[in-house]
C-alpha cells in the first residue's frame, strides 16, 4: 500500500532546490480528558474508529495506536504522552495522527516539546482530522496559536466557573455536596437550593443539644449514634467520630457558610437553619472545655491494655473525694473505653490495684524479651552512676546488674517511676496485656 511522504525543500547554491521525500510512519494517539468540561467530547473508541477510517482513505502508515485519558492542562503529567515522546526521540515513528490538536497539549510546556522535536527532525507531520502540520513555519505557528487557543480557553473557563460559583454563594446557595441533614432539589431550575432532610436532620439537631445541655462528649454522642441509633449516612455509611466533630464545628446548621475552605469569606445561606446560633456557640463552649481537659492530662497506662471482653482499648478518668478536713482525694480508674461494645461489662480498677497486678506480671515475664533487659541494665547504670557521685568512690548502694536485681528494678519504675519511665517499660513487653475483670494476663493465656 502506498504510504504518505513529505516533501522536504531545502535552499541550494544559486536558484536550484533539493527535492526530498520522507516516508511517515504516524502514532495514533487518542486521547479523552477526565475533566467535566470534556465529557461532551468524542470518546477515545470513536476518535480511533474516525481517524483509522481517514487512514485508511489517504494511505497513511498506522505502527502504533496509544489510548489515554488524564488531562493535558499540566505539562508532563501525561505517562502515555511522554511515552511518545521517547519513542519520537527513538524513531519509532515519525508522525502523530490525532483527533484534534487540542488533543495533544493544553499547555505551553508539552506543545514546546512537541515544536522543539519539529525543529530538531524527529517529528515531521501531525495530522488531525481537518489539519495538517509539518516542519515548516507558519503551520508551526498554526499549531502553536490554535495550543495556545486551548490554553486560553481552559484558563477562562476555570474562571468563569469561579465567578458563577461566587455569585451562587452571594445568593445564599450552596455550591457543593450538602452537608448531613440536608438533601439536593432534583430540578435543573432549583438548582444548590437544598431542603431538609426528613430523616437526618433531627438527629443532628440532637446531637448539638446533647452537647450544649447535656453535657456529651463526642465520643458519647458517637457511641449513641453508632449503637443505640444504628445512624448511617446517605452512603449507607456509619457516620465516624471524626463526622461527630464536623458537624459540632460546622455554621452551616444555623444559616453561615465559608466558601471556599478555609478562605474567611462567609454567606448567609438560603437554606432552613437546624439550631440557632446560641445552641451552635454553646456545643462549642462545652467542646472547648472537654477539649483542655483531655490535653493537659496523661495517664501511665492507657493504650496499653485491651478489653478481655469486647478487645476495646483501656481508657482511664479521675475522680476527686472530699474529705471533712475540706481536702479532697484523688483517686485514677482504668477501664473498658467501649469503643466496640457499649454494653461492656468489664470493671473498674484504680491505678494502685492495677500497678500490683502488672507488678505479678513481672515476676512471670522473661527478662530477656526484646528490647526490655537492655532498657533496665542502662537504668542501672544511670542509677549506679548517681551514687558513685553521691557517695563518693565507696561502692555503697550500687546495684548488681543481675536479673533478680533487673526484676526488681523494673517494679520500682511500675510503682515509683515517671509516666514516661512506666509507659516505656510496658511498651518493651512481647506479649500483648488483657485486663478483665481487675486481672492482668497475657493474651496468649
Amino acid at each position: 500500500m502506498d504510504t504518505s511522504t513529505v516533501v522536504l525543500r531545502k535552499p541550494q547554491a544559486g536558484n536550484r532546490q533539493e527535492v526530498k521525500q520522507v516516508h511517515v510512519r504516524y502514532c495514533l494517539y487518542a486521547r479523552k480528558s477526565t475533566e467535566s468540561e470534556e465529557r461532551q467530547v468524542l470518546s477515545i473508541d470513536s476518535q480511533i474508529k474516525e481517524m483509522m477510517q481517514m487512514a485508511e482513505r489517504e494511505n497513511l502508515e498506522i505502527v502504533e495506536i496509544k489510548r489515554e485519558s488524564h488531562s493535558a492542562k499540566e505539562t508532563a503529567q501525561r505517562p502515555i504522552f511522554n511515552e511518545i515522546i521517547d519513542d519520537l526521540r527513538a524513531n519509532k515513528y515519525n508522525g502523530i495522527l490525532t483527533w484534534a490538536p487540542d488533543r495533544i497539549s493544553r499547555n505551553a510546556g508539552d506543545l514546546g516539546r512537541i515544536v522543539d522535536l519539529m525543529d530538531a527532525g524527529k517529528l515531521h507531520e501531525i495530522r488531525t482530522f481537518s489539519q495538517r502540520f509539518s516542519n515548516n513555519p507558519n503551520e508551526k505557528f498554526l499549531l502553536t496559536i490554535l495550543g495556545g487557543q486551548a490554553k486560553l480557553e481552559n484558563d477562562n473557563r476555570g474562571i468563569n466557573v469561579k465567578r458563577g460559583l461566587r455569585a451562587r454563594c452571594e445568593m445564599g446557595l450552596w455550591p457543593g455536596y450538602p452537608p448531613l441533614g440536608y438533601l439536593n432539589q432534583k430540578r435543573m431550575d432549583k438548582k444548590c437550593q437544598l431542603i431538609v432532610d426528613p430523616v437526618r436532620a433531627p438527629i443532628v439537631k440532637q446531637i448539638f443539644e446533647k452537647v450544649a445541655y447535656e453535657k456529651w462528649s463526642g465520643r458519647k454522642v458517637y457511641n449513641w449514634m453508632k449503637f443505640d441509633l444504628n445512624f448511617h449516612t446517605r452512603g449507607n455509611k456509619p457516620l465516624t467520630l471524626s463526622g461527630v466533630y464536623r458537624i459540632l464545628d460546622n455554621r452551616f446548621y444555623f444559616g453561615l457558610f465559608e466558601y471556599p475552605r478555609k478562605s474567611d469569606n462567609w454567606y448567609q445561606g438560603q437554606h432552613t437553619p437546624l439550631i440557632t446560633q446560641e445552641l451552635w456557640e454553646k456545643a462549642q463552649a462545652q467542646l472547648t472545655r472537654d477539649n483542655i481537659v483531655r490535653e493537659n492530662k496523661e495517664f501511665s497506662f492507657t493504650k496499653l491494655f485491651t478489653c478481655g471482653y469486647c478487645g476495646s482499648g483501656i481508657s482511664a478518668e479521675e475522680k476527686w473525694k472530699p474529705l471533712k478536713d475540706g481536702t479532697s482525694a484523688h483517686y485514677i480508674y482504668y477501664g473498658c473505653s467501649r469503643a466496640r461494645d457499649r454494653n461492656c461489662k468489664n470493671k473498674y480498677i484504680r491505678e494502685e490495684e492495677l500497678i500490683e497486678e502488672l507488678l505479678k506480671i513481672i515476676d512471670k515475664v522473661n527478662i530477656n524479651e526484646l528490647g526490655m533487659r537492655m532498657k533496665l541494665e542502662d537504668q542501672i547504670r544511670r542509677f549506679n552512676k548517681l551514687q558513685k557521685i553521691v557517695n563518693g568512690r565507696s561502692g555503697k548502694g550500687l546495684v548488681e546488674e543481675d536479673d533478680v536485681n533487673i526484676r526488681q528494678y523494673a517494679k520500682y519504675l511500675l510503682k515509683d517511676g515517671s509516666v514516661s519511665d512506666k509507659r516505656e517499660l510496658l511498651a518493651n513487653l512481647r506479649s500483648q496485656l488483657v485486663y478483665k475483670d481487675k486481672k492482668i494476663s497475657f493474651a496468649k493465656e
